[in-house]
């Protein structure tokens, strides 16, 4: 009766080993697609950082990006803690689980933070740096922001192209002349915002606002979608790690 119970201990030990491995090898796959979507968020909008006021939404990209090369460093730990069955081993790697999945947690309730208050952030800030701080000296990277964002979206404005009425470069002697920034052209050439006519530039599109924020949402969903499918992985790992660990310590004591 002994020897079938230690029998049955060791399959449900291999078939444990078998579940771990599998699962660890989808957290390691995982890990990667964390990685990769962490750097393409910040890839992708890294030329609108300066048009935006809070760095909340680059510090959920960080996270995202730290944790997906926490989770693959420990998946590769996670494959030596199964093969050499230790339990030292699959204690560190429950811990490294269980540290992962606060990191992610906290990426996922700033994005979640962020994604409540886009809105406003960017109706406030948004009119705010194009009337005052486009074109201006030592406000280099936001104009360059500015330009990018209006050509990238094909918008002008934050609500419109007549946003640029109010501002401080229009205004100055610096615009030369021009109704709008070169940028708002659906062709750009040197002093091409000197014609604000529909044909000319993107007039009737719209402004950048509802553009950028549908961006940025859709960047937050994506972000927030990965991380809990990530999540809903480590806690699995945590109950197989566990279940294992118990086992492991029943058959040699």
């Amino acid at each position: 009766m002994a020897h079938y119970k230690t029998e049955q201990d060791d399959w449900l030990i291999i078939y444990l080993k078998y579940l771990l491995f599998v699962f660890n090898f989808f957290f390691w796959v995982g890990g990667a697609a964390v990685l990769a979507v962490g750097i393409w968020t910040l890839v992708e909008k890294s030329g609108y950082l300066s048009v935006l006021a809070s760095s909340t939404f680059a510090a959920s990209a960080y996270i995202l990006i730290f944790a997906g090369v926490l989770v693959m460093v420990t998946g590769f730990l996670g494959f030596g803690a199964i093969l050499r069955e230790q339990k030292g081993c699959l204690s560190t790697y429950f811990c490294l689980l269980l540290v992962i999945f606060l990191v992610e947690l906290v990426a996922g309730v700033l994005a979640h933070v962020y994604y409540q208050r886009l809105s406003d952030e960017l109706k406030q800030h948004l009119n705010r740096t194009l009337a005052e701080n486009y074109g201006q000296p030592g406000a280099t990277q936001i104009t360059a922001s500015v330009d990018r964002l209006q050509q990238d979206f094909k918008c002008c404005g934050s609500n419109s192209s007549a946003d640029w009425q109010h501002s401080t470069y229009i205004l100055s002697r610096e615009a030369e002349g021009r109704q709008v920034p070169d940028s708002c052209c659906k062709t750009v050439v040197a002093r091409c915002g000197q014609r604000a006519h529909p044909s000319n530039i993107y007039k009737v599109e719209g402004g950048c606002l509802t553009k950028l924020e549908q961006f940025l949402a859709d960047h937050l969903l994506l972000m927030g979608a990965v991380g809990i499918g990530v999540a809903c992985l480590q806690i699995c790992g945590m109950v197989l790690t566990c279940c294992l660990h118990q086992r492991l310590q029943r058959h040699f004591y």
